[in-house]
């Protein structure tokens, strides 16, 4: 009798366990593996394809931007308009201090500001006060007509005024063009 009770249990047990084998393959087959294609789908869609073609789109339309707006002096790339570069010498606009900036790295400075500076400027090169005042203004003038904007606040960005200082002045600025030096522009 006992082998005939164990019997009995293996068979219900054997015929349930395929039961649910049957019903599992059914849920994987018919829930699962659609979720799982579009999981895999979108993934390829979201993360692949569409920053592709998004990096394609800018490299076309944008090719000044996308590849981080580099300015070169005398073909060699200087540094970015959009990225602030420390300037140690007294020749050159520095930017503001990472106490006045929201972000360390903005390349601007207000009007007020490259004024501030001039006198110093003035000091190390001998430059007249107008000649600087003239680039500043140019270089905001240049900044308005780039934005496009009727409402841009007024900005100067002290890469590009220092390297048409340097282009405009090379006997002041000698020690930048054509060397590397690391405490100004190169």
């Amino acid at each position: 009798m006992e082998n005939l009770t164990n019997l009995i249990y293996q068979s219900i047990k054997n015929l349930v366990s395929r039961e649910i084998t049957k019903e599992v393959k059914t849920l994987v087959s018919r829930n699962i593996r659609p979720s799982l294609r579009v999981v895999i789908l979108m993934i390829i869609a979201t993360g692949i394809a569409y920053p592709l073609l998004l990096v394609l789109v800018g490299d076309i339309t944008l090719p000044f931007q996308s590849t981080g707006s580099l300015v070169a002096l005398d073909g060699k790339v200087v540094g970015s308009k959009l990225i602030a570069q420390e300037f140690k010498s007294d020749k050159l606009f520095h930017v503001r201090p990472a106490a006045n900036s929201t972000s360390t790295v903005d390349p601007d400075i207000t009007p007020e500001d490259a004024y501030s500076q001039i006198p110093r400027i003035t000091m190390a090169t001998g430059l007249p006060q107008s000649t600087l005042k003239t680039a500043i203004q140019y270089n905001v003038e240049k900044n308005k007509v780039s934005n496009v904007l009727v409402f841009a606040p007024p900005y100067v960005n002290v890469l590009e005024v220092n390297l048409e200082l340097i282009s405009g002045y090379p006997d002041v600025y000698q020690e930048f063009v054509n060397t590397n030096n690391t405490n100004g522009v190169r």
